[in-house]
């Protein structure tokens, strides 16, 4: 078995979570996440209509941590790579 994972989303070195993005398919889910903020800014117009953004935006934000939580390293509170 391979114990060596292909990793899209690296742990932080320190506290909890991931950082950026260390493959392609890892950058394209990152550039999706912005892209889909952006297009919520130009066509929802947040000041116009407040709760649909933020509404959008939180279901673009729970999809993201969805696809770190499967293709991301496990997560835990980390203090360093030591």
């Amino acid at each position: 078995m391979d114990n060596n994972k292909h990793y899209w989303f690296p742990a932080k070195s320190y506290g909890w979570g991931w950082g950026f993005p260390k493959t392609w398919q890892g950058w394209l889910v990152l550039l999706a996440y912005l892209a889909g903020i952006a297009a919520a800014v130009v066509f929802v117009r947040p000041e116009a209509r407040p709760i649909e953004f933020y509404m959008i935006v939180g279901a673009l934000t729970i999809a993201l941590l969805i696809v770190c939580w499967f293709k991301g390293e496990p997560p835990k509170w980390r203090w360093g790579r030591n």
